[in-house]
């Protein structure tokens, strides 16, 4: 490998545009080199927006280049096993987009596979590194809340009406909302409070999508739209999620809204989405208050960024990239691994298996 990791865009779609091209040309440890996409049109809108790279259709091609050293996975779900197999074969470390598949059977098969061979693998949990939500790992880490009793977690998007693509089909994406805004909140609980022992939960379809973004037919959504849960943690500690696509007036820009928070024996600490980086903080007998998270958690300590510029709820994703190229270079497991994708999914499934009427399931 050379001194600079080059990476591979595998999926050059809006989460590649917006969180993984950025961070990458901010590391300078690391430099794009290749981009994969099947769709040409949009390989060619990529090669005059992103400039000098290896440009191919077909991600076998980005195995093979031996002018690449990793590959970050942005593709549709139903995708992630098969060309993460196929990077691991060829000695890529693997970044993957959340959920890693449209199973946990088919997830715990991709961490076999990158262990087996050895290579950095990563989960794109990318809300684990917002400041807020670092700070609030460290209070309840260091016993600044006391013994966490509880956690709680509540993510609204406004997405409309028309069709989400790949997203709204189960053969495709596996769930909705659960899969792919919920099991962010499952994999930061249990980071916080450790491994969850047993949960119920439900998830229901208020829409059938049948337009797509052109206006013409589309067969009709048959994933979640709304996803809750309760949680039993196996250190005691109880949880409580809820999510949904299609809440009206939480646009925010695209950010939507999102709280979060762990309650302890002596003190509450919650972050949100729109604002984060300051946290609420609260001890016994006193109100949360809104307080700025200090200076080491504003971003991942090998990041090169200025945590005061940019927009505060876009540039914390870039500390991703950031943790993944850190573990290449060290030579360690990048944070969350592949295995916390597993353990997320495993729960998500099990939530899945309890609205179908399996009322509480052991994890």
């Amino acid at each position: 490998m050379s001194s600079t990791i080059r990476i591979a865009l595998i999926g050059a779609g809006q989460v590649s545009d917006f969180h993984h091209k950025p961070a990458i040309d901010l590391d300078p440890r690391c430099e794009l080199a290749a981009v994969c996409d099947p769709d040409a049109s949009l390989l060619e809108k990529r090669r005059g927006e992103w400039g000098e790279a290896s440009y191919v259709t077909d991600y076998q091609a980005v195995c093979d280049d031996p002018n690449v050293d990793a590959a970050i996975v942005a593709t549709p779900n139903f995708t992630h096993r098969e060309i993460t197999e196929a990077l691991c074969a060829a000695g890529k470390h693997v970044m993957c987009e959340k959920p890693l598949a449209v199973t946990a059977e088919d997830a715990q098969a991709m961490a076999d596979a990158a262990d087996a061979v050895g290579v950095v693998h990563m989960t794109a949990f990318t809300y684990r590194f917002a400041p807020s939500m670092r700070y609030v790992k460290h209070l309840t880490e260091t016993g600044e809340l006391g013994t966490p009793y509880h956690f709680r977690s509540q993510r609204w998007l406004d997405w409309g009406e028309k069709s989400w693509g790949w997203r709204q089909y189960k053969k495709t994406a596996g769930a909705g909302d659960l899969y792919d805004m919920t099991i962010h909140r499952i994999d930061f609980a249990e980071d916080l409070m450790g491994k969850l022992a047993a949960v119920c939960g439900a998830v229901a379809r208020f829409k059938e999508r049948t337009v797509g973004s052109d206006g013409s037919a589309v067969p009709p959504s048959d994933v979640d739209d709304w996803s809750s849960l309760i949680g039993r943690f196996e250190a005691g500690g109880t949880g409580v999620w809820e999510g949904s696509v299609l809440m009206k007036g939480h646009h925010n820009d695209g950010v939507g809204y999102e709280w979060a928070e762990v309650n302890g024996s002596t003190g509450s600490a919650a972050y949100q989405l729109t604002d984060p980086s300051k946290v609420l903080v609260g001890t016994n007998g006193k109100d949360l208050e809104h307080l700025p998270v200090p200076e080491e958690f504003l971003k991942h300590p090998d990041s090169p960024r200025d945590p005061r510029e940019g927009k505060p709820s876009t540039v914390f994703r870039y500390d991703l990239v950031t943790e993944f190229v850190s573990a290449i270079a060290q030579g360690r497991p990048a944070v969350p691994d592949f295995h916390h994708g597993v353990r997320a999914q495993l729960i998500a499934d099990a939530v899945l298996a309890s609205s179908d009427g399996a009322g509480w399931v052991t994890v």
